[in-house]
């Protein structure tokens, strides 16, 4: 049997970003030992916490796993999914497989393509971020001085796009399908090893 700080690291891989009381019903145990070992996953650095505006009312504060608590799992898809890639860019060209990753973001957003007509930009925002939520992204947007800064607050695939940055065509076109811009009018902020942001002008 899986000892609770296991199973609030699992927990936590599977509901990202969840209060105590959440972890609480998940694990089973009471929210007072859920925060004794959320105190410990901070301190070891495995987990990382951040306030969450949820409707009216004061921020609660939600937690998910940080780069070492996501490496704490197996990565054998991991390696697979490098593998794969690597013999892609062995097969195809760059342009090729930017196409690839266009393509796959084209397939996913065009369900929602009925809908936007009737959005406007702040809506299309709210929208992509539940777009991007069901893929595995947490975002959060802001319009800052006449231009919109979307930024990902966690990124599934973002050990893989360590060695592969290729693959954030991917989350790129989608934002661009969903905010029905082109692909030009994004500019993408990376600094170091840190998750994309990305400039909508």
């Amino acid at each position: 049997m899986k000892s609770t700080r296991e199973q609030v690291l699992q927990t936590l891989s599977i509901y990202p970003r969840s209060t105590i009381i959440e972890i609480a019903g998940k694990v089973g145990i009471n929210a007072i030992s859920v925060r004794h070992h959320i105190t410990n996953l901070l301190a070891s650095g495995l987990i990382t916490s951040e306030e969450e505006r949820h409707g009216v009312g004061r921020p609660r504060m939600v937690f998910f796993l940080s780069e070492n608590g996501l490496e704490h799992f197996p990565t054998s898809y991991l390696r697979l999914t490098k593998n794969i890639l690597n013999q892609l860019k062995r097969t195809i060209s760059p342009k090729e497989l930017d196409e690839m990753f266009k393509e796959m973001a084209e397939h996913l957003s065009s369900e929602y393509k009925p809908l936007l007509g009737n959005l406007n930009m702040e809506q299309k925002l709210e929208l992509l971020k539940s777009v991007l939520t069901k893929e595995g992204f947490e975002i959060q947007w802001e319009k800052i001085s006449g231009h919109f800064e979307i930024r990902e607050i966690s990124c599934p695939f973002f050990q893989v796009g360590k060695d592969h940055p290729e693959v954030c065509i991917f989350d790129k076109s989608i934002i661009a399908n969903i905010l029905s811009i082109s692909l030009d009018r994004i500019e993408t902020k990376k600094m170091g090893n840190a998750l994309c942001t990305f400039i909508v002008n």
